[in-house]
């Protein structure tokens, strides 16, 4: 009698779930198209510049901070490649503890140095900490460090979800802030003392600025660009790097969590059977940002992984001397698994490419599934250029 019941409630179950499930997919909302926001009033963005003037040193001094065992690919490298081709200040990538930094999604790199070294060699501390994604939202290593270089006067940069950590120190209580649209609910409810600012990219209070999403590393950079060396060296470098218009303003409510966007998710990962494992030759002299980018977004489909590779297992040095190891060895990648090489691809051309050629591999869905991870406000242009 009892394994008969034990059967009839498995079955019960079974059947409950698909109904439960698409009672659920009922209640998210359909997918929002993407506005055009407002424009930001002058007198904010001048007000933003100024929050963000360097008040120490005639060359700035940046530090990009991460833990070794997950920190977010492109949080780490976007605004690390954005920044010393600018050349306006001094910029070094750390860890709380020696060796390589692992990135999630995708790659490996050795950063300059650790926070104790920087500690020793800098003890006035940084003029900027930029803050990346990590797997720990409260590392006591990390959150400790970034509450000295804060009190050092340093001025904090939560990038995306790296507000999270941001969050965790303390200093955004009272103060306004934004953060990734995933992470919105829990980390409101987590720190209530936070005024959450919707429909800007870019929000900076009192000495810590945060930013949305992951592509909002290219204008929180070119921001910091400008406030230190003026509009001119920030216009050079926003056309070098492929995003000759930038600013704060954005769409908060076309980011949040659809019909669609769960049912790709659903659907994509029932796919097990058929996912890819996508190689990414990983050479010298790359350009560090478009890298992350192609290798992020690939990373995200949860139908391929991308894989960099090369011939030996030593580390390259990228366009900007950060050094990254290969994940696999191999002289050669499978020719239908083989993605198109970055080299020095502009960063933007690099984002918006790998978009359409997911579309291409994997459907509209699933290209429009990433770039809601990513933040990226992906206009229908782009979706067939």
């Amino acid at each position: 009698m009892s394994w008969r019941f034990l059967a009839w409630s498995g079955a019960a179950i079974a059947a409950l779930v698909p109904i439960v499930g698409g009672a659920w997919l009922l209640t998210l909302p359909a997918a929002s198209a993407i506005k055009v926001p407002p424009p930001i009033a002058q007198q904010e963005h001048d007000a933003t510049l100024a929050a963000l003037k360097p008040l120490r040193r005639a060359r700035p001094l940046i530090a990009i901070v991460g833990i070794n065992d997950m920190t977010e690919t492109t949080d780490y490298l976007m605004p690390y490649g954005i920044l010393k081709r600018a050349d306006v200040a001094d910029v070094v990538t750390l860890a709380t503890g020696p060796g390589p930094v692992t990135l999630f999604p995708v790659l490996k790199v050795e950063p300059d140095t650790t926070t104790a070294a920087f500690d020793t060699a800098h003890p006035d501390g940084a003029d900027y900490v930029i803050v990346p994604a990590m797997s720990r939202d409260d590392d006591p290593a990390v959150v400790q460090w970034i509450q000295r270089q804060a009190e050092k006067g340093a001025v904090i940069v939560g990038i995306c979800a790296g507000g999270k950590v941001v969050a965790s120190t303390g200093l955004l209580d009272g103060k306004r802030a934004t953060t990734h649209w995933f992470y919105l609910k829990g980390w409101q409810d987590k720190h209530p003392r936070i005024q959450y600012v919707a429909d800007r990219r870019i929000v900076v209070d009192r000495g810590v600025a945060t930013t949305t999403g992951i592509s909002a590393s290219m204008p929180m950079s070119l921001t910091l660009i400008e406030a230190i060396a003026g509009r001119g060296k920030a216009e050079a470098v926003a056309r070098d790097i492929g995003l000759p218009d930038w600013n704060a303003r954005h769409d908060s409510g076309a980011f949040k969590f659809t019909r669609p966007f769960a049912l790709t998710a659903i659907r994509n990962t029932l796919a097990f059977w058929n996912r890819e494992q996508l190689g990414l030759a990983l050479t010298a002299d790359v350009d560090e940002v478009s890298l992350a980018l192609v290798a992020d977004s690939w990373s995200r489909t949860y139908r391929s992984h991308a894989v960099t590779f090369a011939k030996t297992d030593a580390a390259q040095t990228t366009r900007n001397g950060l050094r990254i190891y290969p994940q696999q060895v191999a002289a050669t990648w499978p020719a239908e698994r083989l993605l198109p090489a970055v080299g020095t691809t502009p960063p933007a051309q690099a984002l918006d490419t790998t978009l359409r050629a997911i579309q291409t591999r994997y459907g509209t869905d699933t290209a429009d599934f990433v770039a809601m991870q990513l933040e990226y406000p992906r206009s229908p242009a782009s979706r067939t250029e």
